[in-house]
């Protein structure tokens, strides 16, 4: 999916407010943890994922992995955390994010 810069900006607003919902270990990525993303994401649809130390460069490729994985975009990466996006057309109100935070 691509994203517009204004549609890039705004979920990354949205995604400062929100805490990681899934922490990557030193396994790195598990069947488990790709589980629990596609989990997540369906759920809240934008999520902040924490990525395990290592290099910029480690951490790109994991996060591009774990996008892939998921069927989802990689909004931003900074540091050790990744913002991914998944819209689900019949997300909960309650728990997706994007609607939470629409304005």
């Amino acid at each position: 999916m691509e994203l517009d810069n204004a549609t890039i900006k705004r979920l990354r607003g949205i995604g400062h407010e929100l805490k990681p919902i899934v922490m990557i270990g030193n396994k790195g990525v598990t069947p488990t943890i790709t589980e629990e993303i596609d989990r997540a994401l369906t759920d809240h649809e934008l999520i902040k994922v924490k990525l395990p130390a290592g290099t910029k460069e480690e951490r790109d490729v994991i996060g591009a992995e774990l996008a892939a994985a998921a069927n989802a975009s990689l909004v931003h990466s900074i540091g050790r955390m990744a913002l991914l996006l998944r819209q689900n057309p019949h997300a909960n109100p309650k728990l997706s994010n994007l609607a939470r935070h629409a304005q």
